[in-house]
């Protein structure tokens, strides 16, 4: 088993204990720890990973954090354990102190579900006020498992690591301020492109005018971008399933013996709903069928596991959303990209069927 599948393991453990978990030190046990052995560290070995690793703070003896791991007889990775239910930006501070006094190279601060590892990058033998890496178990993401690879017993090798972590620690940075642009743009923001296609001076009216401009400019750019992506990316696996969709057309939509046409218009909006899904779940379990009144996405070609119902065939166009109870509520939409802003309610919806499942299987 590698790291990826060790980390999703960890993952829905994580998501399926950390209700029942109620103190830090079971948080340990029942995340943390797990996620030490999947970087290959035995924590039952007191030489390798040291609990409560004692640290003298100036006056302060005796101050210990909760794990130190070692390499060759010396401290490498001091780790600063928090309760899950713990906001960490709380706790910096304290695995900060402990490093200054240490000669480990990296610091890890987690409660089990988000982990931050910091280094000396901006001065030496000071820990940084931010880490170089990021993550949440939950939603890792693959580029960030090979960052983690590094941190493997198997791969450890302290200047590598620290040679990447600049480029990594920027990065972040980087990709946290174009996040809020993007959401909430700044008034240079804004000014910058507004200079560019504004033929006199941009006064602060202006700038008012351009910023709902702008936001609007970014929402419909990253629309057209994720649904061209989509379509990209789709295409492959169009051509080598053709001979599916065509049973999908006959057999889930029952188009055989119908007046029911699918438009490519619903096709694109059955793919828009893949997408979005497409992180909790396989593609392949997400189906429809279409009938004279609306066009069904399902779940697991399941009548009785609807995602929603789209409506794209009067003058106005509609896409049906469904609570716990399956009652169906029928919101407008003006153009497919509006799918999109439903995102949250489709993957609820669906992992409303998954927990049904879970609970069936325990039973």
């Amino acid at each position: 088993m590698d790291l990826k599948d060790h980390l999703k393991l960890i993952a829905e453990r994580v998501i399926k204990l950390k209700d029942q978990i109620q103190t830090e030190e079971a948080t340990k046990n029942a995340f943390i720890m797990p996620f030490l052995q999947s970087l290959g560290y035995d924590v039952f070995n007191p030489l390798e990973v040291v609990p409560e690793y004692i640290t003298d703070i100036g006056t302060k003896k005796g101050e210990k954090i909760d794990y130190a791991i070692f390499k060759d007889g010396k401290p490498t990775i001091l780790v600063e354990c928090k309760d899950w239910r713990q906001n960490l930006n709380l706790h910096d501070g304290q695995l900060l102190r402990y490093f200054h006094v240490s000669k480990a190279k990296f610091g890890l601060l987690t409660n089990g579900i988000v982990y931050r590892f910091y280094s000396d990058l901006v001065e030496p033998n000071k820990m940084d006020e931010k880490p170089f890496m990021e993550f949440n178990i939950t939603e890792i993401k693959d580029n960030q498992i090979e960052e983690l690879k590094k941190f493997h017993k198997q791969n450890f090798d302290a200047e590598s690591i620290v040679n990447n972590a600049s480029e990594l620690k920027y990065t972040i940075e980087l990709k946290h301020l174009l996040q809020q642009e993007l959401t909430n743009p700044s008034s240079d923001f804004v000014k910058h492109f507004a200079k560019q296609v504004y033929p006199s001076v941009v006064t602060a009216k202006v700038l008012e005018q351009f910023t709902n401009l702008t936001k609007k400019s970014i929402q419909q750019y990253i629309s057209d971008l994720i649904t061209e992506r989509l379509k990209t990316a789709l295409t492959k696996e169009d051509e080598e399933s053709k001979e599916n969709i065509g049973n999908i057309d006959i057999e889930q939509t029952d188009l055989d013996n119908s007046k029911v046409e699918t438009t490519e218009e619903e096709l694109e909006g059955f793919l828009i709903v893949k997408t979005i899904l497409r992180q909790q779940i396989t593609s392949t379990r997400v189906t429809f069928r279409d009938a004279q009144s609306y066009f069904a996405i399902l779940l697991d070609d399941n009548n009785r596991k609807s995602i929603c119902r789209l409506y794209l065939n009067g003058n106005k166009k509609f896409i049906g959303v469904f609570d716990e109870q399956k009652k169906e509520t029928k919101i407008e939409i003006t153009n497919l990209d509006d799918i999109f802003k439903h995102s949250e309610t489709l993957n609820k919806t669906v992992e409303g069927y998954e927990k049904g499942k879970e609970t069936k299987t325990a039973e």
